[in-house]
């Protein structure tokens, strides 16, 4: 395994040039055809991949949660992705893949990890609708490996809201305060629903308007769309949208690729770019300030979000009309 999280290593200086690197695996084979896929987890997310630990089962756990084990004084929970997907099959989970999504560590249980593959975001797509209904709806982008067939990347923060319930606080969005007098526009960029969902939520409870976008490249299109229409209004497209909240992991186009285009280009330079992301490490934070962002929030916390969102508008001076009673 050490190999492998060396190679894991020194693949990941890709970010902010559109590609990402994905660390395949499988969770056995299909019982009833011997077929076996191929699923992905980009490697910003892993902290290690190792032989299944002593796993201390517990009663009471959610369905698909298997236990916890304990990793150098840490305890996380082990979550097995055959169950969660729904893969019918008689091979045994081997492998357990340690992961940090926004703050929060788990493991993941595999049947076998293969490689680490090099692509592009541009390669990686938005899934067929039959497709992203297989496995409990959990696969957010596909990409092909051409003799290899097709990889399927996972949403986890789908999976992690539904075994270990971490996104579940309703009260959440009762603590959070209108923004007064303003009316702001946000165009939000993200691939999963689940995140979707939450920010959606945010916006909501601070007054705003929203625009919503499921990748970069979708974004990228609704920007020019915008400014094309404020310009036959005699407008700006920052009298359109006030502000830009984007993901970085998303197909054809990543958020640090967004976020250099907007801060590149006259006619959206001006408007502010918030990454919002479970990737929270300083690295990220760091990228994503070279690449023009004006601020830096992790995900699924709301309240963390809703206060962002106002600070960086009130710095950028922005002001809209009230709302209408």
């Amino acid at each position: 395994m050490s190999t492998l999280m060396q190679s894991v290593d020194e693949r990941t200086s890709l970010a902010g040039a559109n590609r990402l690197e994905v660390l395949l695996f499988s969770l056995g084979r299909n019982r009833e055809d011997g077929r076996e896929e191929v699923f992905g987890i980009n490697v910003f997310k892993i902290k290690e991949v190792m032989n299944v630990p002593e796993i201390v089962r517990a009663p009471d756990m959610p369905t698909g949660v298997e236990g916890m084990v304990s990793l150098r004084g840490e305890t996380l929970p082990v979550i097995n992705l055959q169950k969660i997907c729904g893969v019918d099959t008689n091979d045994k989970p081997g492998i357990l893949i340690v992961t940090e999504y926004n703050r929060h560590l788990q493991g993941f249980l595999v049947y076998t990890v293969d490689s680490v593959e090099r692509m592009a975001w541009r390669d990686v797509k938005v899934p067929p609708p039959m497709m992203a209904n297989r496995h409990g709806g959990l696969v957010t982008a596909v990409s092909d490996l051409g003799d290899r067939g097709l990889v399927m990347i996972l949403d986890v923060e789908k999976v992690l809201a539904e075994t270990a319930g971490l996104f579940e606080d309703e009260h959440v969005f009762d603590e959070i305060s209108q923004a007064p007098g303003n009316e702001a526009t946000v165009l939000f960029v993200d691939d999963s629903a689940i995140a979707r969902k939450q920010i959606e939520r945010t916006l909501r409870a601070l007054g705003y308007h929203s625009i919503m976008a499921v990748n970069g490249q979708e974004a990228w299109e609704r920007l020019e769309k915008l400014s094309e229409e404020a310009e036959l209004a005699g407008q700006r497209a920052k009298d359109r949208v006030q502000l830009v909240l984007t993901d970085i992991e998303m197909p054809e186009m990543d958020g640090y690729v967004l976020t250099r285009k907007i801060k590149e280009d006259p006619r959206f330079s001006d408007i502010p770019v918030v990454m919002h992301s479970s990737l929270t490490t300083g690295s990220n934070r760091a990228l994503g300030a070279r690449v023009g962002s004006d601020d830096y929030v992790p995900k699924f916390e709301p309240r963390e979000l809703a206060a962002k969102l106002k600070k960086v508008l009130a710095e950028h001076d922005i002001h809209t009309t009230e709302k209408e009673s």
